[in-house]
């Protein structure tokens, strides 16, 4: 079974038609505005956050290196072991 819509009539009025096109166009107008506006809020957004991450940082910085202290690096330690293939896996 198979679903299948009608074709939609297209009006042969030319009034209708240029209505249809202009109210095309102006939802096609309206979107891209919007995925403007979404677009500047998430760059703005992201430049805020941005800045304050790395305004924190540098005080955070500034404020260890005038207690004397410095950072000192976190090392992960673990074992590891290699794995040699001593044959070649066929295709």
């Amino acid at each position: 079974m198979r679903f299948s819509l009608p074709m939609p009539r297209r009006s042969r009025h030319p009034l209708v038609r240029a209505l249809s096109l202009i109210l095309g166009l102006a939802m096609v107008g309206v979107l891209m505005v919007f995925g403007l506006v979404v677009a500047g809020v998430l760059l703005v957004g992201g430049a805020v956050v941005f800045s304050l991450r790395h305004w924190t940082r540098k005080r955070a910085t500034v404020a260890a290196a005038a207690n004397g202290r410095q950072h000192q690096p976190e090392v992960i330690e673990g074992e590891f072991v290699v794995l040699r293939h001593t044959r070649h896996a066929t295709r």
